[in-house]
């Protein structure tokens, strides 16, 4: 951890809605005026597009049936480990993005499904900010949590999961529902040991949970809305948090244990809002000297 140059971390699986919670921490930063180096997750991929479909059918010839990106095998985490520690001690480090579409491979000048040169981070950020599927990793080889200065979980519910993932999927990338459940059983094995365990390490966990019925997501016709769904919000540490004060202002809300709040699934913004505004403005009195 640093107190010059810190870091926030995070982690939640495709879908979990990581990129919703990433711009929540967007306006907050734009509002307090604090300047980011954004590192994407996925990025630290090991393969390509065209890679990771060899990786894949090599290791299910060799008899893996779990090979998958939630996995070491298929990710840089000796990498992503050394940038963290790296930027927590000089404020700098190697990145480099990953070309998601054709959109993103004219503005990067990189074919989709490829990656970009690695660079230096931007000069002169007052944080890193990495969302992905290994903010919090900790593996027999690496340990990438204990660099962060700030870590999030972002989990669904796994049926509420499967849901997202199975409509996104089908609905944005053409796969039938068939071909996405083979998806989700090849990576079960890899969330259940390198997932998972990544939220007892995170200090807030934000767990969506469904109030209608998604006992069978392989069906399910929509992905509940917020108005359909609650979120439960765990605090690690939950000495000076101020959980009166959040249970008056955000309506509808109660807490479920002394270290958890429950509130309404559509007042998630403003929840992340009061919660993590005053957290990261602490990290910038440290780094500047003023706490």
């Amino acid at each position: 951890m640093s107190i010059k140059h810190p870091i926030i971390s995070i982690t939640g699986s495709s879908g979990a809605g990581t990129s919703s919670v990433k711009q929540t921490f967007e306006q907050i930063f734009r509002r307090e005026k604090v300047e980011v180096a954004y590192v994407e997750g996925d990025s630290f991929h090991r393969f390509d597009r065209d890679q990771m479909k060899a990786a894949m059918s090599e290791a299910q010839a060799q008899g893996n049936a779990h090979f998958s990106h939630f996995g070491p095998e298929a990710n840089l985490l000796g990498e992503l480990e050394n940038l963290f520690k790296e930027y927590g001690e000089t404020g700098t480090g190697q990145y480099r993005h990953y070309v998601h579409d054709a959109n993103e491979g004219a503005v990067l000048a990189s074919p989709p499904g490829t990656f970009t040169p690695w660079r230096e981070l931007p000069a002169n950020t007052d944080l890193l900010f990495y969302e992905g599927l290994h903010g919090a990793v900790v593996t027999e080889d690496v340990n990438v949590a204990r660099y962060a200065d700030l870590k999030i979980g972002v989990v669904p519910v796994i049926n509420l999961e499967w849901t997202q993932k199975l409509h996104r999927d089908r609905n944005t990338r053409g796969y039938t529902t068939e071909a996405v459940t083979e998806t989700i059983l090849r990576r079960m094995h890899d969330y259940v040991y390198y997932i998972c365990p990544q939220f007892s390490e995170t200090d807030i966990n934000f767990q969506r949970a469904a109030t209608v019925d998604t006992s069978n997501p392989f069906v399910a016709r929509s992905i509940p809305s917020p108005d359909e769904s609650i979120v439960v919000i765990r605090f690690r540490d939950p000495r000076g948090v101020d959980f009166p004060y959040l249970v008056t202002m955000i309506a509808g809300s109660w807490m479920s244990r002394a270290n958890s709040i429950v509130i309404p699934g559509n007042k998630l913004d403003l929840a992340m809002q009061l919660i993590l505004t005053p957290r990261i403005l602490e990290l910038m009195k440290r780094k500047r000297g003023e706490a």
